[in-house]
């Protein structure tokens, strides 16, 4: 079966199977997008049943590249998964929060006097080629079959195992302290969230995630994706289930 996203020239072909490449809109979560296109899907093919699915998830607070396969195509979500991802993005030193992103208030602060642009970039570079990385509390990663997010959100923690990760890009740039953008290419299983509180603590004071971007998910490139809106553009000039 080809693997080749955006491609499809019939309704039939989202019950065949295909790879849809969207931009996830800042606020949505990667659950939003999969159970609107198969809404859309659905209406569209007349049917009940659909398989949809996402290889990936994005925080509702990220935007960029989503990758949706459909149908048989569903049976390679987890090769998917199992790519390097590309990221831009944005932080804060000097303040973190719980969920080590702008989901939860600023908890502690700390002075960044004396920390120069260089120390910035040497901490950063200091993460490559990886390390034992542990997920935020405000995750889905589960631990003894309890999802961390809603643990937290009782005030309660667990001990989440830290997991090796790889990353081969950590480029921090456009720094105008306390704030910093940057450029990273990561392994599967990344946390971005984890990795810029990580770097607060290389730097023994603090930071937190003000923004992420996905632009990349192996050889899928966000360029290439879609809107929702855009895609229902492009359904309407496809046949009908009945006539194709």
């Amino acid at each position: 079966m080809e693997l080749t996203p955006n491609r499809f020239s019939r309704l039939e072909d989202f019950k065949d199977g295909t790879i849809l490449l969207f931009d996830k809109p800042l606020g949505w979560t990667s659950f939003d997008v999969v159970n609107k296109v198969r809404g859309i899907l659905r209406h569209r093919l007349g049917v009940r049943k659909l398989k949809v699915g996402h290889a990936g998830t994005l925080d509702p607070l990220a935007t960029g590249l989503l990758v949706i396969c459909t149908g048989k195509m569903t049976k390679e979500i987890q090769g998917f998964i199992d790519d390097e991802k590309g990221y831009t993005g944005s932080l804060q030193l000097g303040a973190t929060t719980p969920s080590y992103d702008l989901e939860t208030e600023i908890d502690q602060t700390w002075s960044i006097e004396g920390i120069t642009n260089e120390q910035v970039l040497e901490a950063a570079a200091s993460f490559m080629p990886g390390y034992s990385q542990t997920a935020p509390m405000f995750s889905a990663k589960k631990v003894d079959g309890k999802v961390a997010y809603k643990a937290a959100r009782k005030g309660k923690t667990l001990d989440i195992p830290p997991r090796y990760i790889e990353i081969k890009r950590f480029v921090v740039s456009s720094i105008e302290l306390p704030s910093a953008d940057f450029d990273v290419v990561c392994s599967k299983g990344t946390y971005i969230r984890s990795l810029v509180h990580d770097l607060g603590s290389k730097l023994n004071n603090g930071a937190h995630l003000t923004a992420l971007r996905r632009y990349r998910s192996g050889s899928f490139d966000v360029a290439d994706a879609m809107t929702v809106e855009g895609f229902e553009a492009l359904l309407d000039g496809l046949p009908s289930a009945e006539t194709a």
